[in-house]
């Protein structure tokens, strides 16, 4: 009996969802175009200007008094944020979005970087390993390492032991080169000239000593997701946050059919039929979480066919992300259908509330623009984990363990917003 009652109250409300053409079309239509319309804008870039200091592993293989002097270096500027960690650990991080560049520093850097600074031959490489969503910050990463690199080795060059040693070898080989006497003069007072300057350099305080301006490396730079072979698709992340969006908004107006149901004395009327009340709740909850999550459906077909938004990481993983964050919208109506009095008052607020959840969530822009301590605050908001989660199984490429804890955060908010509901839903106007 309880089971053909809740499939019955469950068609009734898909057959009203559905047989509103208009409202069905809008809600497809809404959220793939504005989903379009972010991905496009940030298509190559990720963001503006980062307001939290940008995490930066460095995995230091060369292991030298300059790599020590750059890596200080490179820490000292208030943009960044310098962690030393092992190469595996440095490229995980990444992946996972925990990490926005892993610069690593090769072994034989030192000596490369000082022997080439005045001659040619092939120059030392370093490699930046990067989360391709943050665009924008690998930029800033590049031009900070291009100062603090510069500084460190021209110094080292000009006023340091490696440099005179550097100066020394280079002289001993220009004697036994092939270049023509003119040439091998010319050169050689070049050099003489950087070695005198070096003594002279060392002898005056550290604030005074000046620098060179060759560049003394070159720059290896690779996207990293844990599909390294696929680019980064920003329309990715756009249709993520824009599914929650106007998923949300559904579950707003899911909330707000319950009110008017309600205020016409419809509710009062189910109440004297045999259902109990928490299925009647039930069934209302599970109709708005099946639309949600065809929804869901929808729009990630349009982008899997229109903009090559795939899922790569788990199948699985996404699933369960889609369900639990429907199940979550589903309650989310049946909450604000308990707290509110009104129709006309409740949504106003509702909207509001659901505005604020969406844009600390990264729905509208990524979460890691945000302050360091609003990223953190954010955690508290299931928008946030709907937001990450539908991530890491799309772009970021990762597995079902990564989708775990947003399936956990996401089904502990539905029973907190289903458990509220049910205490506090009143089932007759209040006069």
């Amino acid at each position: 009996m309880s089971l053909t009652a809740l499939v019955a109250l469950v068609r009734k409300d898909l057959k009203l969802f559905f047989h509103d053409r208009r409202a069905v079309i809008m809600s497809f239509a809404a959220p793939i175009v504005i989903a379009s319309f972010f991905g496009f804008l940030f298509q190559g870039a990720s963001g503006q200007a980062n307001q939290a200091r940008i995490p930066v592993a460095v995995v230091d293989q060369d292991q030298t008094d300059l790599s020590r002097k750059l890596i200080a270096r490179l820490g000292e500027d208030k943009q960044v944020q310098v962690e030393a960690l092992s190469l595996d650990r440095a490229l995980d991080q990444v992946r996972r979005g925990k990490t926005t560049v892993a610069l690593r520093i090769p072994a034989g850097f030192s000596e490369g970087a000082t022997r080439t600074f005045f001659s040619g031959g092939a120059k030392p490489e370093l490699s930046l390993d990067y989360d391709p969503s943050h665009a924008m910050e690998l930029g800033l990463v590049r031009g900070l390492l291009t100062e603090a690199a510069m500084t460190v080795v021209s110094a080292e060059m000009f006023t340091g032991p490696a440099g005179r040693k550097s100066l020394e070898t280079s002289l001993d080989q220009l004697e036994r080169s092939n270049l023509a006497e003119g040439e091998r003069s010319d050169l050689k007072r070049l050099l003489e000239s950087a070695r005198a300057w070096n003594v002279r350099q060392e002898q005056q305080p550290a604030t005074a000593r000046r620098g060179g301006l060759s560049l003394p490396y070159s720059l290896k730079e690779e996207a990293l997701t844990s599909r390294s072979a696929t680019p980064y698709n920003s329309y990715a992340h756009a249709f993520a946050g824009m599914g929650v969006q106007f998923i949300l908004f559904m579950g707003i107006e899911a909330g707000i059919s319950i009110l008017v149901a309600r205020r016409s004395g419809l509710w009062k009327r189910l109440c004297a039929a045999p259902l109990s009340r928490r299925l009647l709740l039930g069934g209302r909850a599970l109709s708005a979480a099946l639309v949600s999550l065809i929804i869901l459906g929808v729009v990630y077909v349009f982008a899997r066919l229109i903009f090559h938004v795939h899922i790569e990481g788990s199948a699985a993983g996404f699933l369960g992300v889609c369900l639990a964050f429907s199940l979550m919208t589903a309650t989310f109506g049946l909450l604000i259908a308990s707290l509110g009095r009104t129709p006309e008052a409740t949504r106003g607020l509702a909207i509001f509330a659901t505005l604020i959840l969406v844009m600390l969530g990264g729905a509208w822009v990524p979460a890691f623009i945000f302050p360091a301590w609003l990223q953190k605050l954010t955690l508290f908001i299931p928008t946030r984990w709907a937001v990450d989660g539908l991530d890491a199984m799309t772009w970021r490429g990762l597995g079902f363990q990564a989708a775990l804890a947003p399936i956990a955060v996401l089904l502990g908010f539905a029973l907190a917003f289903g458990l509220i509901a049910l205490a506090r839903f009143r089932w007759e106007v209040e006069g």
